[in-house]
């Protein structure tokens, strides 16, 4: 489903999704990377969208980029197909960050584990919300959330890890999330 082992047009997904880019990240593989939730690359990575030099569409690019970055910026990546590298990519918040060779895997490593140690029901919840609310009006997707009208959201204000996360905060320790 969807090309590119389906990451993209995969529905409902709702764990974090994390991309480690080195090198040449161009066409494909830069828009399999933009179905990431956060990205980050290393100082020699290079990035491009050369489909428009063989007369074929970015299709998934040209959805996401100029939701993502400046429209004038994604429309000169997506119309000239030009190379840009990874601080230029840091510049206009494609990645999250920018990283040394050798240190970017130990520091994607140490993001998923910080994700992993979080709360996997809001994780769900906070994609699901985003994924609804991309294209609704502010008050109908927080008058959705507040009626409990998205599944994920609904599961989390009914979850032990709801009450686990208040306690622990009164408590003032780390919680213990069960995903439950």
């Amino acid at each position: 489903m969807g090309g590119f082992g389906g990451l993209q047009e995969l529905p409902n997904l709702n764990k974090p999704v994390i991309a480690a880019v080195q090198g040449i990240c161009c066409g494909g593989g830069l828009e399999l990377a933009l179905s990431a939730d956060l990205i980050l690359c290393s100082t020699t990575a290079t990035f491009a969208l050369p489909e428009i030099r063989s007369g074929t569409v970015a299709d998934a690019a040209s959805i996401k980029l100029p939701k993502r970055i400046p429209y004038h910026v994604a429309m000169d990546l997506l119309l000239t197909g030009r190379w840009f590298d990874a601080e230029e990519a840091h510049r206009w918040g494609i990645v999250k960050e920018v990283c040394a060779t050798e240190e970017l895997l130990a520091k994607t490593w140490e993001l998923a584990r910080l994700l992993e140690s979080g709360p996997p029901l809001v994780y769900a919840a906070i994609k699901e919300v985003v994924r609804e609310a991309e294209n609704m009006r502010f008050q109908d997707a927080l008058n959705r959330i507040t009626k409990r009208q998205m599944p994920t959201v609904d599961k989390l204000y009914s979850s032990e890890d709801q009450i686990e996360g208040a306690k622990a905060f009164a408590e003032k320790r780390d919680p213990v999330w069960k995903g439950r």
